[in-house]
Order: structure tokens, then sequence, then C-alpha cells
């Protein structure tokens, strides 16, 4: 297994509130075939309500793990309301770069604070969690320490898996689209078809779909067929199953 091309199905903003988009998303997926999921959950996404607060949420996520899918721990509120940052680089990575970079200037206390919160709401609904990943795929210096001194296994940014707590970086390239607007989608549409041919060698490919995606029949498509197309010659792992299967090896 270590040495087969392996994809993810990484499904990203995960809540009541995009249950609805996912689950008919996800009844597609199924008819392809057996593909374990990855499932990046929110808490309390936008402070709209906690996972908990939902028994359909909850029954749902737990079919989904009963299935061999893999929760992991997406943020907490996956909001940073703070105000316009004045240094640049901040700027960017908080206004461009995402608006909903929760992780990136938390402090250490804080993010720790956050951390435990999420990982105590999914460990009193009994969802084993192993992996981390910070909304926007921003992780501050201060939250990455704290995120260190977590029992969890792994984070991820755009590039690649990240082991815990000694940073180790693994390569798995993302496909992901910017939907929002149609020459935003057709720019993506070009850059995901890139990808895909500069990825073909990579031990892993994720594939980044977010709730706006399934908003658009042609985005959504992509999506179903790259899925289909990659099943031929790659096997589905969520994350944690990934690093399982690399245990030992080499970088």
């Amino acid at each position: 297994m270590a040495e087969s091309r392996a994809l993810a199905l990484v499904l990203h903003d995960v809540a009541p509130a995009s249950l609805e988009l996912y689950s008919g998303f996800v009844a597609e997926v199924d008819r392809l075939g057996r593909v374990p999921l990855t499932l990046l959950v929110v808490p309390d996404l936008h402070g709209q309500g906690r996972v908990d607060g939902d028994r359909r949420f909850v029954a749902w996520i737990e079919r989904r793990l009963a299935q061999g899918d893999e929760v992991v721990l997406h943020g907490y509120r996956h909001e940073d309301p703070g105000p316009v940052p004045l240094h640049p680089r901040h700027w960017f990575m908080r206004r461009v770069l995402t608006h909903e970079g929760e992780f990136y200037a938390l402090t250490e206390a804080e993010a720790r604070r956050r951390l435990e919160a999420g990982l105590d709401l999914f460990a009193r609904l009994g969802w084993p969690v192993r992996g981390f990943v910070p909304p926007g795929w921003v992780l501050g210096t201060e939250a990455r320490r704290a995120l260190q001194g977590t029992p969890l296994r792994y984070t991820s940014d755009a590039s690649g898996l990240i082991d815990l707590p000694g940073l180790q970086k693994r390569r798995a390239p993302t496909l992901v689209w910017s939907a929002r607007s149609a020459w935003r989608r057709g720019a993506s549409r070009l850059w995901n078809l890139h990808r895909l041919h500069r990825s073909r060698q990579a031990p892993l490919l994720r594939l980044g779909v977010h709730p706006v995606d399934l908003l658009h029949r042609s985005v959504r498509r992509f999506w179903l067929r790259a899925l289909e197309h990659l099943l031929s010659e790659r096997t589905p792992l969520t994350k944690a199953g990934w690093l399982d299967s690399r245990a030992g090896a080499t970088v």
C-alpha cells in the first residue's frame, strides 16, 4: 500500500448548515463505489450553533463513521472577525488569501482553548479524531505551538500533510475550486486540470470540496468526473488511512 498512489476526497466546512448540500453529493459519490470520506467538521460554524445541537447532523456523521469515514477538527468557528491588519503580510493572509483564517492571529492560549473545546465536544459525541485542519489552511506561529501540545496526529496545508508534533511534511497536493464568481470558476477549471496533470505521480492527491462548489452544476460535475477517473488509477483513503499506510516510509 505504501508504494501505491492514493486519493483522498475531503469535504470542507462540514456542519449542520452544509448538510443538505453534502448529503446529496455524498449519495452520488457512494454510487461510484466505496470511497471513504475525510470530513472537516466545524464545531460551531460562524457561531450558528454547535453540531451537538442538531440530531440529524449527529446521526449523519455517525452513519458515515460506521462506514469508515474520518472526522477531522476544522477550526472551531471558522471565522476571523478581527480588525483589518495593517502589516502587509498579515493583511494578505487574512483578507486576500482567506477571510476566515481563524487560527492565524490567535494567541497560543486562545488557540489551545479552542482546540481543547473542539476535541472535548467530539469526545463527548464519541467521534474519534486524529487530525486538525485550520480554516483557510493558515496557521499562525502561536497556534502551531498550541497544536503541537495536543494528542492530534497531523495537520495539513494546501500542499501536504504535516505530522504532529514533529511537523514533518508529506507531499499531498490538493485540487480546490474558487467558485464564487464565473471568472473564478473558469480560472479554477484550468488550474485544476493543470494540477491533475502535474500531480500524476504524487503519492496522495486530495480533492478539496467546499459547500459553495455544489451550488454550481459545472463544478459538481467536475468533481464527480474527476473522482470517477481517479478511482481507476488511485486507491481511495482517508487522510488518517493514508498516513497509516505510509508508516515508516520516508518523505
